[in-house]
C-alpha cells in the first residue's frame, strides 16, 4: 500500500466547547491528519514528543498504519494548547500555547520515507516545510496547510514553500489573507501563479471550494457542502482530519485525475464529520470503513439532482 509523509505537531489540547470540556487530550495537527489518513494508505509520521507522551496514546498511534519512525521522542514537555469555542463554532479562542520541544523541532526525515510519492506538511513554520521538501526525492504530490501567523510575519519564506507545493488546503480567511483579495475566485487565481495549481477552501459548517487548474491552464470549481449534523461536540482537528481524508484516499488510490479530486473532497468532508461528533479522536478511534463509506453515499445522495426536463418547448409548441 502507499504511504503518504506528514509533517506536523503531535500535542495535548486543552479544549471547552457549550457541550463539553477536556483536558489534555491527544492532538496535534499531524495526529488528527495521521489517524484520518490510517484509513486510506499507510502513513509515516514525522514530529516531536516529550518524556510525559502517554503509552495508550503512542499505541494507538501504533494501531492506526502509521509508521512511527520519525516521531521523535525529545527531553521535555509535549507541546500543549488550550482553546475555547462559543456557539458559533467556526470561531475559536486560544487560551494558551507552550510550545516545549514543538520549539526545537527540526524535522529529520529516516531514509525510508525519502522515496515517497505522497507528501503533507502541517501547519508548522513554512521554513520547516521547505526543509522537508529538500529531504524528499521526487514527490508526485506535495500539499500543505498553513495559517495565519506564517502568513503575516513569514509571507516571503511561506512564497519560496509554495513554489514546490501543488495543493494548498486553507480556510477562507486565510486565503482572503494570503492573496489580499476579498473574492476567492481571485484569490485561487493569485494562488495559482504562486505554484499551486489546486487551491482547496475549508470553510468549516459550510462545506469547502475546490479551484484547480490544468496543464492547459484550463480553470474548474467544485463545491461540497458539510454534512448535516444534529450533534457537534468539538471542532479541533476537523481541518486535519478532512485533509487527513483528502490525502489519504489519493494516496491510497494512487490517483490524481480531476474525478479522484472531487471524490477526495467529499472523503476529507466525511473525515471531518466524524471528528467533530465527539472531543479529541475518541469518535475517529471508534469509526470503521463501513460507516466512512456509508456516509460518502449519503454524501451524494444528498447533493444529487437530476438534469430539467425541456418543458419549456413543450409549452411553446
Amino acid at each position: 500500500m502507499a504511504s503518504v509523509v506528514v509533517v506536523g505537531s503531535v500535542a495535548y489540547d486543552s479544549v471547552e466547547t457549550p457541550f463539553g470540556k477536556v483536558e489534555d487530550a491527544l492532538g496535534g495537527a499531524a495526529t488528527y491528519f495521521s489517524v484520518a489518513a490510517g484509513f486510506f494508505c499507510d502513513v509515516q509520521l514525522v514530529g516531536c514528543v516529550g518524556e510525559d507522551f502517554r503509552d495508550e496514546d503512542l499505541a494507538l498511534l501504533k494501531s492506526r498504519q502509521i509508521d512511527l519512525a520519525g516521531l521523535e521522542k525529545m527531553k521535555g514537555k509535549t507541546f500543549r494548547w488550550a482553546g475555547e469555542y462559543g456557539y458559533d463554532l467556526n470561531e475559536r479562542r486560544t487560551l494558551d500555547t507552550q510550545l516545549n520541544v514543538f520549539a526545537d523541532f527540526n524535522p529529520t526525515l529516516p531514509q525510508a520515507y525519502r522515496s515517497s510519492d505522497y507528501v503533507f506538511l502541517a501547519n508548522i513554520d513554512p521554513a520547516l516545510q521547505l526543509r522537508v521538501l529538500s529531504q524528499v526525492d521526487t514527490p508526485q504530490l506535495v500539499a500543505c496547510d498553513t495559517m495565519n501567523y506564517w502568513i503575516e510575519d513569514h509571507f516571503e519564506t511561506l512564497l519560496e514553500t509554495l513554489k514546490h507545493v501543488d495543493v494548498l488546503l486553507i480556510n477562507d480567511g486565510e486565503a482572503r489573507q494570503l492573496t489580499q483579495e476579498s473574492n476567492l475566485i481571485k484569490a485561487a487565481n493569485k494562488i495559482h501563479q504562486w505554484g499551486p495549481s489546486t487551491l482547496v477552501v475549508k470553510r468549516g459548517e459550510y462545506g469547502a471550494l475546490m479551484f484547480q487548474r490544468d496543464h492547459r491552464n484550463q480553470a474548474s470549481i467544485f463545491a461540497a457542502p458539510a454534512f448535516p449534523l444534529e450533534d457537534v461536540f468539538d471542532p479541533t482537528g476537523a481541518g486535519d482530519s478532512f485533509a487527513g481524508g483528502f490525502m489519504g484516499y489519493l494516496t491510497g488510490t494512487n490517483r490524481s485525475d480531476p474525478d479522484a479530486f472531487r471524490q477526495a473532497i467529499i472523503f476529507g468532508s466525511v473525515m471531518a464529520s466524524f471528528n467533530v461528533e465527539k472531543f479529541s479522536l475518541e469518535r475517529l478511534k471508534t469509526l470503521t470503513f463501513t460507516e466512512i463509506e456509508l456516509r460518502y453515499r449519503e454524501f451524494k445522495r444528498l447533493t444529487h439532482f437530476d438534469d430539467f426536463a425541456h418543458w419549456r418547448d413543450e409549452v411553446t409548441t
